[in-house]
């Protein structure tokens, strides 16, 4: 096993924060998914899933404010962003279960809609950072 020396500055490269990309990566994976679920019949499985991936994309937006509002404070405080996303996240999962139990089984589309879309943006982040960490010396 190898440790880094106490002298020995680490370098970690910046995540992409843009959404541009991953939005449009999302986009044609939805359109996609509504053809596959309209050709089945399943035209309300497509509306909820679109609806998903676009909670995803606002929860998103709405972090990236509250970090930018914690870390400009003069006195940051990580509860309050903590609690800030744990309700937001609690509210789309809620109206996401509700969907799913309500209207079976079309109403399913919105918790695929929003695990895809999650997974999109955190691959969107985590494969350009391994890349750049395998890059280093």
């Amino acid at each position: 096993m190898t440790t880094s020396a106490p002298d020995s500055t680490s370098y970690y490269p910046s995540a992409p924060t843009g959404l541009v990309r991953p939005g449009i990566i999302a986009g044609v994976v939805t359109v996609a998914v509504g053809v596959a679920s309209i050709l089945l019949g399943h035209f309300w499985f497509a509306v909820f899933f679109l609806a998903g991936v676009v909670l995803v994309f606002i929860n998103t937006k709405l972090v990236m404010r509250a970090v930018e509002n914690v870390a400009a404070a003069p006195d940051p405080r990580k509860k309050l962003l903590a609690l800030n996303s744990a309700y937001r996240l609690g509210a789309i999962t809620v109206l996401a279960l509700v969907a799913a139990i309500l209207v079976r089984p079309d109403g399913l589309g919105a918790m695929f809609g929003l695990a895809v879309g999650q997974v999109i943006l955190v691959l969107n982040t985590v494969i350009p950072v391994m890349k750049g960490l395998r890059k280093q010396p």
